[in-house]
């Protein structure tokens, strides 16, 4: 891998990471597209940790008070009933499905889940399904002709059955295509949460998932085609823009719907179909021994 491709590849991962379009979708579509080599999910899962140290200092007196309150929780009874105390435990049992089903499912995360067509799939079903969601949102925060607007949950609400679901939801961003702030913002939203509300669980949620899976590849990082120079540098390019695109983010979400997400979403699934279809693309561009 060239520098000039680490610093593009980079700049993919933290523009697309927190927003609900697939980071490691763009990331396979950015090389196909250009004609490069796939980077790999070990290459997103190592970049991801820029883009998850931008959460940590984003949002760090959040984490600060809930490590804190966790910690206290496990000698102190008093403070089992605490809030932050509560979304330490959350956190951790909602990390639970994508920890057991990464390893399970490794060997289909670095093969077949890369193929463009799944890809394409994944583009257009999650961008209905979080188009359904935001439109149920909206119904609420607004109400209608006949009813009142309806209340959504905050965060203070979250118990063990919805953490489980967020959790489910996050580990379905296993498959590219899927996003995992789209596919656990969906989910939350469907379960009744508020945009942000579902927005910073989801981001919270990825800390443990994304840090462990990115600690667990860096033993075979620098092997192959990516060296650890352009590799590292990816990585800081994916910090810097991924902490500009959070502070972006959790404003937009206050007072915009998520619906130009679904549009894009889709027209891609549908344009990235029709170049597969007419051959300009093959579903495994890029890959090793294609």
């Amino acid at each position: 891998m060239s520098w000039f491709e680490a610093f593009v590849l980079g700049l993919v991962q933290g523009l697309t990471e927190f927003l609900p379009i697939s980071s490691s979708a763009h990331l396979r579509l950015t090389a196909a597209f250009a004609g490069w080599q796939d980077p790999g999910a070990a290459f997103t899962a190592i970049t991801q940790i820029g883009t998850e140290t931008a959460v940590l200092i984003y949002f760090r007196e959040d984490i600060t008070r809930i490590v804190r309150a966790w910690f206290r929780s496990l000698t102190d009874k008093s403070m089992r009933g605490d809030h932050d105390a509560q979304m330490g435990w959350l956190v951790i049992i909602g990390s639970l499905p994508i920890g057991v089903l990464g390893v399970t499912l490794k060997d289909q995360i670095e093969g077949p889940f890369r193929d463009l067509r799944l890809i394409a799939t994944t583009l257009i079903v999650m961008g209905v399904i979080l188009g359904v969601a935001d439109r149920l949102a909206a119904r609420d925060e607004s109400g209608g002709k006949h009813r009142a607007a309806r209340p959504r949950k905050t965060l203070r609400e979250l118990g063990v059955r919805d953490g489980l679901i967020f959790g489910f939801c996050q580990a379905l961003a296993l498959i590219p295509g899927v996003s995992r702030s789209g596919a656990t913002i969906s989910g939350g939203l469907l379960m009744g949460y508020t945009r942000e509300s579902a927005a910073r669980y989801s981001f919270l949620l990825a800390i443990p998932a994304v840090l462990a899976s990115g600690a667990y590849e860096l033993k075979d990082a620098g092997e192959g085609h990516v060296s650890w120079g352009p590799l590292v540098f990816a990585t800081l390019i994916a910090f810097v823009v991924g902490y500009a695109v959070i502070a972006w983010f959790m404003r937009f979400i206050t007072t915009q719907s998520f619906m130009p997400f679904v549009y894009y979403r889709i027209t891609l699934g549908i344009v990235l179909f029709i170049l597969v279809g007419a051959g300009v693309l093959s579903p495994h561009a890029g890959e090793s021994g294609h």
